[in-house]
């Protein structure tokens, strides 16, 4: 089941992107800038995660609000859409930093290419593409669960009458049986999952993941982003929010779940993160500039924390960091805030037929907002990954292209 460790490679987090690094090595000169690379956690980050949990466990969710909150998540997306319409997250033009062979498919020669981005919204990632788009034979594909952020891509004048290349928006759940209407079997050369996987259900997991191998030609890539284990945004959950272990409700119906980096390495690859690579995974973080902070400068490639406002409202809280994430081990320090989600202990996990990805990179990104206005601090985590679609599938995924 599980692909070979030596073949997939975990890359700190200055392998994510070309960002410069700035090292703090005088704390009183935190303020000055707005980006600081690698630094490290507090030492009583431990007490503030278990408090954090602690809090959150003491009054979950009821066994009928969950019932009725995961009975048709796509509402709380489109009323959210319809609220915010495409005016809450922005653009993504950080893509080209992080992901730069999505970025190669809009160039002049780069030929035939297909995009699908999942989890669409309002567009935030293919509209920057079709803007910087010179390739003729680009088709970008934009799907979600949510017929009225569909609309809004829809609606959009450079949907209308795209410059160059085309682009189709379609309703589409990730988590369906089927792939959307408009995709044959392998034929996506590069498919998009911008926090996407965390609103979808635990039991969901397996299904998205089927589905986008389904989709990408042999070969084919997978770029993810998505919220880490213990960040700032799940510490900051009060009571009535949580849904089960690391999953939990926002203010606006929506719901979100903060991934262990194994937990994404066992999902696309069938086997957890080496522990060689957490001595190199754990250290990085870089700084970002935190909204409205008008004393500084904003970065020119900062990727969007995709958060709620109620997540990043600076109150009590005002310096917390995400730990380095310890090698699996049998201790109760090892387990207690490691725990991985019960189904990779299922029946569904051990019939998937991994390795299905490769892993190209995984690494956590962590990055502290600094308000240099307000002095205030904010540690975030996020998960960014590469994934390819493994050889050993090529073949079988090919016959079935064939068949159809």
């Amino acid at each position: 089941m599980a692909g070979s460790p030596a073949s997939r490679t975990f890359f700190d987090r200055s392998s994510l992107s070309a960002s410069k690094d700035r090292f703090l090595t005088d704390e009183q000169e935190v303020w000055n800038h707005n980006a600081w690379d690698r630094v490290p956690p507090p030492d009583d980050q431990d007490e503030i995660i278990q408090a954090a949990i602690a809090k959150q466990q003491s009054l979950p969710v009821s066994e009928e609000e969950k019932a009725k909150i995961n009975a048709k998540p796509s509402r709380s997306w489109d009323t959210f859409y319809k609220n915010n319409a495409n005016n809450f997250f922005r653009d993504r033009n950080w893509l080209s930093i992080e992901f730069p062979e999505l970025v190669a498919t809009t160039k002049t020669d780069a030929g035939q290419m297909t995009v699908a981005e999942i989890g669409c919204g309002a567009g935030n990632t293919v509209f920057p593409l079709l803007a910087m788009n010179k390739n003729p034979h680009l088709s970008l594909h934009a799907y979600d669960y949510s017929p009225h952020a569909v609309k809004l891509v829809q609606r959009n004048p450079i949907y209308e009458s795209p410059p160059i290349g085309s682009i189709q928006a379609g309703v589409w759940d990730l988590s369906s049986d089927r792939l959307p209407s408009d995709l044959e079997p392998g034929s996506v050369d590069i498919a998009v999952f911008i926090f996407v996987l965390s609103a979808l259900h635990p039991d969901e997991w397996f299904n998205a993941v089927k589905n986008v191998h389904r989709m990408l030609k042999p070969s084919g890539l997978l770029f993810l982003r998505d919220y880490g284990r213990h960040d700032l945004a799940q510490l900051r959950f009060k009571t009535k929010r949580l849904l089960e272990d690391n999953f939990y409700i926002r203010g606006d119906k929506t719901r979100v779940y903060f991934f262990d980096i194994d937990e994404l390495a066992l999902l696309f690859s069938g086997s957890p993160v080496p522990p060689e690579s957490y001595a190199i995974s754990a250290q990085p973080v870089v700084v970002e500039e935190l909204e409205g902070d008008a004393a500084a400068s904003p970065t020119s490639h900062t990727p969007s924390s995709e958060a709620r406002p109620e997540q990043l409202d600076p109150g009590a809280v005002d310096s917390i960091i995400g730990s380095p994430l310890p090698p699996l081990d049998d201790s109760e320090a090892g387990s207690k805030y490691r725990a991985l989600h019960p189904h990779f202990e299922s029946q569904a996990f051990l019939d998937l037929p991994h390795p299905l990805f490769e892993i190209v990179v995984l690494a956590p990104d962590r990055r502290l907002l600094v308000n240099r206005k307000r002095q205030l601090k904010m540690y975030r985590i996020w998960m960014q990954g590469t994934f390819r679609k493994t050889a050993q599938h090529d073949a079988v995924e090919s016959e079935d292209v064939a068949a159809v």
